[in-house]
């Protein structure tokens, strides 16, 4: 039975896993083959890339995290090299998160529509973070009405909270 679980988690992570990374590619790709070329100048890429970026490496933590996962779960406690690393990220984040919003405003793009753009891309990061670092956002659809409103931890901070006297 708990093996079944383990197997039925390993699938899942894997999902989880591969769409952030695939999510981060996509939105780097479509960043640089279709926004950019839209763009008025360097100032408006340097605007979009400070707010991409945090973006960016959120995704890409998220993913690993849930990739590596698939070697843990229901077995053993998150490895110690790889919690520590992660609360860290949870520190860095915010201060990555910041630097985004600073060179987003330092080289707010020219128009108005690049502009909202820039600031929907970078408070899309602060939702990830959210999401993985704080308080869980994201449900199934069938599940956000009764579990949206729950202030549950994620399942990455659950992973590196775990006591380490029970490793």
């Amino acid at each position: 039975m708990l093996e079944k679980r383990r197997q039925e988690l390993r699938g899942k992570y894997l999902k989880l896993g591969t769409g952030e990374l695939v999510a981060a590619c996509v939105f780097a790709l479509v960043a640089s083959t279709i926004v950019m070329p839209r763009l008025s100048g360097p100032g408006d890429h340097f605007a979009l890339w400070s707010a991409l970026i945090p973006l960016l490496v959120i995704l890409v933590q998220a993913g690993v995290y849930w990739l590596l996962a698939r070697g843990w779960v229901k077995r053993a406690p998150m490895p110690s090299n790889i919690a520590g690393a992660y609360r860290a990220f949870r520190v860095i984040n915010p201060l990555l998160l910041a630097a985004g919003l600073a060179g987003l405003l330092a080289w707010r793009p020219d128009g108005t529509g690049a502009t909202l753009l820039v600031l929907a891309i970078w408070a899309f990061g602060v939702v990830e973070y959210f999401n993985y670092f704080v308080i869980r956002l994201s449900y199934p659809v069938n599940q956000w009405f009764t579990r949206g409103g729950q202030r549950n931890v994620p399942q990455l901070v659950q992973d590196f909270t775990v006591d380490s006297t029970h490793r």
